[in-house]
């Protein structure tokens, strides 16, 4: 999130900030987005009775907002279909593999566990099977001979926050697209 705000200040950036929504009241991201004068809001999932419920709220936040594209940062929930389809084609997450492998969580151990040689990280668009989307950029990290989790994790953030506001700016200008075609 940082990485994309750092961007957007840029003059020629397509895109501009305009509000971080989390589901944790203690995010960082909401006091880094608050410094730099960004709406935030936190809406904790377990105060709602039902998840379409919590996710209707957040529609309502990200439309008062008059959001055109939705990023995902460390938003660890997964979405419900009507959510996901609501932006189908204007939500993307980053994801640390390089998708499609290594869904889900624990994408380091897995991979060496694996004994991969290369991992990475991949932009995605966000649809309603979970890390299956179409790929926008990805980057590759080389797994090191004793390379931790933590320490193979250090390198890929590094590149994810160098592909995220690239990914962003692509999709603001309109060269890529989430929807199917034919």
């Amino acid at each position: 999130m940082s990485a994309l705000i750092d961007a957007a200040k840029a003059p020629d950036y397509p895109a501009e900030i305009v509000g971080v929504l989390s589901n944790r009241a203690a995010a960082p991201g909401l006091a880094v987005a608050a410094s730099h004068g960004i709406a935030t809001a936190a809406l904790a999932q377990s105060k709602f009775p039902s998840r379409d419920m919590f996710e209707d709220v957040m529609t309502q936040t990200l439309e008062s907002w008059d959001v055109d594209l939705v990023c995902l940062a460390g938003f660890m929930r997964i979405l419900g279909d009507d959510f996901v389809n609501r932006w189908a084609g204007r939500m993307i997450n980053v994801h640390p593999s390089l998708l499609p492998l290594y869904k889900g969580l624990d994408t380091h151990a897995r991979a060496i566990a694996d004994g991969a040689k290369v991992s990475g990280c991949t932009v995605h668009f966000v649809t309603p099977g979970l890390d299956e989307g179409a790929p926008i950029l990805q980057a590759e990290v080389p797994v090191l001979a004793g390379d931790t989790s933590d320490t193979l994790a250090a390198r890929i953030l590094i590149e994810e926050h160098r592909i995220y506001p690239q990914a962003l700016r692509m999709l603001a200008l309109g060269q890529v697209s989430g929807i199917p075609t034919g």
